[in-house]
């Protein structure tokens, strides 16, 4: 089922580039953005190698990278592997002969002891509780005090469990003198009575990061750009034990980014095509705002830029952000996929700081940011 809705999810894409590029001898360029853009999808089904894709996120959600986060360098080898990827493909650096474009930001981390018992009973972190983004490390043993049916305090220690139905994680910039975990419910009997905790924290004032950044020439006109994005970095570890592999989010998006990066180095299209894999999403889009910062091309030669987060399965359709800021273009999506039936459906978002493309917009880069849903 995957590869089948991931196939018609890619013949929705040549059939938009076959309709739209027939706009080209027709219409300004400035006028053209997305045709352009899709043009170079036209043979992306030819060009898709789903053993590669595999492979892609079969490593990158491995124990090596430990989540592609802030601790036991995760991110540094996720971004040396890219890195290799797109050399061993053909793409050349962006700028100069190095693919990172290096930065740094404050992180809070957590390297080492991740245990926790409540009621005499030892949970599991990842599984039965986490620890909020902003918390400082904490060791001891107490008893709590009840403040609502949620919340549970020690406030001598500043120490606060949240008993949720859902544990979510993210990343934070800063620590706060304080601990939270949030405990799954059901993960003991009753209600928190007593506990015994040690964890350890790390705050990183300046964490070294580097987006990825490779270029494939276009061979008559250089100077207009068609860029993809993708993060690939995620939550990291939690703890020496518990790691969050990402899969979803986004190794799905770095193997599609990887396999159009191979395809168009050995099939360069007439403008050039920048790939840019960026750190830093999950504490805030730091590393696509670094670059727009800091551009290593001028903003004003990108056409179109796809930004491409959470490629699931799509058996449920896709959502377009930005759609509403580029009515034309979405249209014509829509008038493909009623024409041929690919996609189950196809969404509507407007301008959204959700991921990546975000920066650019701001900047007047015309941009879609697409997700699939299911």
């Amino acid at each position: 089922m995957q590869l089948q809705v991931q196939f018609k999810y890619s013949l929705f894409l040549i059939r938009a580039a076959s309709a739209l590029s027939k706009n080209l001898h027709t219409q300004l360029m400035k006028k053209i953005t997305l045709s352009i853009f899709l043009v170079l999808l036209v043979q992306i089904v030819i060009g898709q190698n789903m053993p590669y894709a595999r492979q892609v996120i079969d490593t990158l959600t491995s124990s090596h990278f430990w989540g592609r986060g802030y601790t036991k360098d995760g991110m540094k080898k996720a971004a040396d592997y890219i890195a290799a990827q797109l050399a061993e493909a053909g793409v050349k650096p962006l700028k100069d002969k190095d693919f990172l474009q290096k930065f740094s930001y404050p992180v809070n981390t957590f390297p080492g002891k991740m245990e926790l018992r409540i009621n005499d009973k030892q949970l599991v972190a990842g599984q039965d509780y986490i620890v909020g983004g902003q918390s400082r490390g904490i060791e001891g043993k107490g008893n709590f005090e009840r403040i609502d049916a949620r919340q549970f305090i020690d406030a001598r220690r500043k120490f606060l469990v949240m008993h949720d139905d859902k544990l979510t994680w993210s990343v934070e910039s800063k620590q706060e003198d304080y601990t939270i975990l949030f405990v799954k419910k059901g993960s003991f009997q009753g209600e928190p009575k007593n506990y015994s905790v040690n964890l350890e924290n790390k705050f990183e004032k300046s964490f070294k990061a580097s987006n990825v950044c490779g270029i494939v020439k276009g061979t008559t006109r250089p100077d207009s750009v068609i860029v993809f994005t993708a993060h690939y970095d995620h939550l990291g570890g939690m703890g020496d034990a518990t790691f969050f592999p990402g899969a979803n989010d986004n190794a799905s998006g770095i193997s599609l980014l990887l396999n159009l990066a191979k395809y168009y180095a050995a099939n360069p299209q007439p403008y050039s095509i920048v790939f840019l894999a960026f750190a830093g999403e999950e504490a805030g889009l730091i590393g696509s705002k670094y670059f727009v910062e800091n551009p290593l091309l001028p903003l004003k030669s990108i056409r179109f830029l796809l930004n491409v987060d959470l490629v699931g399965t799509g058996d449920e359709g896709i959502t377009v952000v930005n759609a509403s800021e580029f009515t034309n273009e979405f249209a014509l999506l829509n008038k493909i996929n009623k024409e041929h039936k690919l996609l189950t459906a196809i969404n509507a978002r407007g301008k959204a700081a959700n991921s990546d493309h975000y920066w650019f917009t701001e900047k007047g880069v015309p941009a879609f940011f697409i997700y699939t849903l299911g």
